[in-house]
């Protein structure tokens, strides 16, 4: 599945949701970050995530979608970094 999780957290946690997501999304954007994910990777994510976030205060969205062929996109502006795939 296709999968585009963006967040509005603390700062003091800001950091630690961001290391933690960019062991298997991309970082396209501060607090954005999307990418391939199996469902037991997407389960295991969205459990850790309620353990790291306080939600009383903190949001976070998760987008899901079968393929990204079936995301439809539109950009504006420049993108920060280019997606890339280390083999």
């Amino acid at each position: 599945m296709y999968v585009v999780i963006v967040y509005d957290v603390g700062v003091e946690r800001v950091n630690k949701i961001r290391i933690y997501l960019k062991q298997y999304l991309n970082w396209v954007q501060n607090s954005v970050f999307e990418g391939e994910l199996t469902e037991p990777e997407y389960m295991k994510i969205t459990s850790h995530l309620k353990e790291i976030t306080d939600e009383s205060l903190d949001h976070v969205i998760c987008y899901k979608s079968r393929d990204k062929r079936y995301l439809d996109t539109d950009e504006i502006g420049t993108r920060k970094a280019e997606i890339s795939t280390i083999i």
